[in-house]
């Protein structure tokens, strides 16, 4: 049987494996714990949130410059992932670090400076990349509400809640910046009224 190399994170050569028939799943040390377990909600949340980005990803009017940083947060979504799933008492293993938090505000900054103010609340919507980058950062909310649920119960890696805070700032914007490009006007809330047309 051959070994993983070094830099391969990892070999599946079954998919199914019987082992969590029962509601039972497999912590990153091996530890088993039931799938109702909160840390395991959290990085299934944080899982769903990478899906909605692979939807944002096919938008056909996605501007080409957000490709890069969508999918390189795709990539930092599981290393979130593989973050909560091991306890963090347990030191060799992968954990998010600052620099991730430090170049989503990077992104933040830079993307914001080219936007308008805002004064009004934004509603979901507009063009079709808007829109997906909108759900996505509502699953991001929960996600976050999710990993602060593990944080209670077990103790998890501050820079995790950190993150998943700082990327649900950079999809609000984000999503604002993709209605911008589009030369389309972002849906805004009017108390009492109807949404302003966009």
């Amino acid at each position: 049987m051959s070994t993983r190399k070094r830099d391969e994170p990892v070999r599946l050569t079954r998919i199914y494996t019987r082992g969590g028939d029962a509601g039972e799943t497999s912590l990153g040390d091996g530890s088993r714990v039931r799938k109702l377990d909160c840390r395991i909600g959290a990085f299934g949340a944080v899982d769903e949130l990478n899906s909605h980005l692979g939807v944002a990803l096919t938008a056909a009017d996605l501007p080409e410059r957000f490709r890069p940083w969508l999918e390189r947060i795709q990539n930092e979504l599981f290393d979130v992932g593989a973050d909560l799933s091991v306890p963090f008492g347990v030191t060799d293993r992968l954990r998010v670090n600052q620099g991730a938090v430090d170049e989503l505000e990077r992104l933040c900054d830079h993307l914001n400076a080219q936007l308008p103010e805002l004064r009004s609340f934004v509603l979901p919507g507009g063009t079709e990349a808007a829109a997906c980058i909108h759900v996505a950062r509502a699953v991001c909310r929960r996600a976050e509400r999710d990993a602060l649920v593990a944080d209670g119960e077990h103790g998890i890696n501050p820079l995790v809640l950190v993150y998943l805070n700082r990327l649900s700032d950079f999809l609000f914007i984000a999503a604002r910046a993709a209605n911008a490009e589009a030369g389309r006007q972002e849906p805004l809330w009017r108390p009492g009224g109807s949404a302003e047309p966009s």
